[in-house]
């Protein structure tokens, strides 16, 4: 899934896809009615890419989240983020089981629910969309892994006869500190 350019913008209800870049803001996009507007540069925008949920032993990406999220409803929409306190903890847990649950609070899971099913309706919650590429080459092949085994034996010195250290003058003067003054005798 592509979050790198999905944006939640403080003030204004659902999910935004920035466009492009103007000199003084933004054209974004909203997901789900694909209509465009420009905002100012002084809007208070959260890339959810940026995002992060609080577990009790490290901060989990939204991606990972939304992916477990998916999963776990069969890539349909979950419950409403107008759901119950109760309901919403139990969604949670099912979704992020070690969430910290005094770091995480209720308004964030109504948040990561009402993300979930706009991004849902919108499209970008399928089974492809979490599907991790490979690195790619320049030419556009799948990049070969380099095992640390075969660096060490290219990397290993000959026993022939040992060379003697090079030095170099400069490195030494570059690195002392050069006076500006000078002693007059």
């Amino acid at each position: 899934m592509l979050l790198e350019k999905i944006i939640s913008i403080s003030g204004k209800p659902g999910l935004f896809k920035l466009v492009s870049q103007l000199r003084n803001g933004f054209i974004i996009e909203d997901v789900t009615n694909k209509k465009k507007v420009s905002i100012g540069n002084s809007s208070q925008v959260s890339l959810l890419d940026n995002i992060a949920m609080f577990t009790f032993d490290k901060e989990v990406p939204l991606f990972e989240v939304f992916e477990n999220v998916a999963k776990n409803n069969d890539y349909k929409e979950t419950i409403s983020h107008k759901s119950s306190d109760a309901e919403l903890k139990e969604f949670m847990l099912s979704s992020l089981p070690n969430y910290d649950t005094e770091r995480v609070y209720a308004s964030d899971i109504k948040k990561l629910a009402q993300w979930y099913n706009i991004l849902h309706k919108a499209g970008y919650i399928t089974p492809e969309s979490f599907v991790k590429a490979e690195p790619e080459t320049l030419e556009g092949e799948p990049a070969e892994e380099v095992s640390i085994e075969k660096e060490t034996k290219k990397a290993a010195p000959k026993a022939e006869k040992p060379a003697a250290p090079k030095v170099k003058a400069t490195s030494a003067a570059k690195s002392a500190p050069k006076s500006t003054h000078t002693k007059k005798g």
